[in-house]
């Protein structure tokens, strides 16, 4: 059952894939188009050529944009599926459909959004090329903090569930949780590199649309996910 699960989790990321494709068009892609525009703006008032494009904005738009977005909804998909395989009857709902929500919810919260406070999404133009790596590693670095701590804190909420309830275990596991990231973010470099110039709309409305694509991405596959399974007359057998 379990390379069942494999199998229907990617399904369900491709499908959220292309979800977050579709929607990209409409979110983030004008504001990728406007940084690129004053990246090339402020090249050019430096006396600078733009730098070559390997793959046109017209394939990175379409194509690209879609081979990456299925491709990571895919492998995203298929470790979600192996992790609600692990998770049943060993943590938190009995029904596969609340626990697969419960499961997209704590996945977006811990590797797309708490990561991305810290280190926010930023478009071309913003960021140097020097700093690539430290930035690449750092965010890493965030991401694994922020699982860590979602793990523990779940722990935490669900023994003191048992002896103070469910209310009040939540509340006491998602406060170790803030705390500890926020521990983690407090350790972890700051990085700030946006040019002074950088139109602030531009940059604000880049970060929503990126926190809006994993919520598509997240709840796609959180959802969909559940209601596949608990249609499935297999999961009898699994339960």
């Amino acid at each position: 059952m379990t390379s069942s699960l494999l199998l229907r989790g990617m399904i369900v990321g491709v499908i959220a894939g292309i979800l977050v494709f579709l929607s990209a068009h409409w979110l983030g892609e004008p504001q990728v188009d406007r940084s690129i525009a004053f990246e090339n703006a402020a090249a050019q008032a430096r006396g600078e050529a733009p730098e070559a494009e390997v793959f046109s904005r017209r394939v990175q738009k379409t194509a690209g944009l879609l081979t990456a977005t299925v491709g990571f909804g895919a492998a995203l998909g298929g470790i979600f599926g192996l992790v609600f395989a692990f998770t049943y009857g060993r943590f938190g709902p009995s029904n596969p459909r609340a626990l697969a929500a419960l499961l997209g919810f704590l996945g977006f919260v811990a590797i797309a959004f708490v990561p991305t406070v810290k280190y926010p999404a930023s478009p071309p133009a913003v960021g140097l090329s020097d700093t690539i790596g430290m930035r690449t590693a750092a965010f890493f670095l965030m991401v694994l903090a922020s699982i860590a701590a979602i793990v523990f804190s779940s722990e935490v909420a669900s023994r003191l569930s048992c002896k103070f309830g469910i209310w009040s275990g939540t509340l006491l596991g998602a406060a170790a949780f803030i705390a500890l990231t926020a521990l983690a973010a407090h350790f972890l470099p700051s990085i700030d590199e946006v040019p002074a110039a950088f139109p602030a709309d531009v940059l604000w409305r880049f970060r929503l649309s990126s926190w809006a694509l994993q919520l598509i991405l997240w709840a796609t596959i959180g959802l969909l996910f559940g209601w596949l399974t608990e249609r499935d007359p297999r999961w009898s057998r699994f339960d």
